[in-house]
């Protein structure tokens, strides 16, 4: 993304359709470490705040395409659940969607999913954590260029269903040592 001025989204255009404000933020694209943690560090927001798009499939032959997939949207943080999801969206197991697939289904690249102007409007999951920020950035559709709003708004203009899509954090317990 050059600096100057920020190239609207189909994602952005579709927010001010439903007169959502938001503010678009760019960032210099690494294609070596398109990570979560990266775009954290370069927008300057904590990565707990920097949610990924996933998108997903049903692996038990749900029937129609469009219900064979999955958006999940979870922390830059943390690792989805797969079984979660699937207990989520009713479906019996769940599986990364095929990267060669993910561009053809959604219209965007790696690095740039998002659930809003998707070439189809698969059903999306966000995990529950997204209740805790004032403020989350996602993806604008775009590699180099995140959307941070609220994310009442968010869920409000995706119609993403809350659950808990996340793996459970083993975090060491703080020892004190006395001196």
């Amino acid at each position: 993304m050059k600096a100057g001025k920020l190239e609207k989204t189909n994602f952005a255009r579709l927010l001010d359709g439903l007169g959502i404000s938001y503010q678009l933020r760019a960032y210099e694209v690494d294609p070596s470490d398109l990570t979560a943690i990266s775009v954290a560090r370069k927008i300057g927001l904590p990565i707990e705040q920097v949610f990924k798009t996933l998108l997903t499939r049903s692996i038990t032959g749900m029937g129609t395409r469009d219900k064979d997939y999955f958006f999940a949207v979870i922390p830059g943080d943390s690792e989805l659940d797969l079984k979660k999801l699937a207990q989520g969206a009713g479906v019996k197991k769940v599986e990364l969607a095929a990267l060669k697939d993910v561009e053809p289904l959604t219209g965007y690249v790696r690095g740039g999913v998002t659930v809003m102007g998707a070439r189809t409007g698969f059903p999306a999951y966000a995990d529950e954590t997204i209740e805790l920020h004032d403020i989350i950035s996602v993806s604008a559709g775009l590699r180099g260029l995140q959307l941070l709003l609220d994310p009442a708004d968010y869920l409000r203009a995706t119609a993403a269903t809350l659950a808990d899509l996340t793996k459970a954090m083993h975090v060491a317990a703080n020892v004190e040592v006395a001196g």
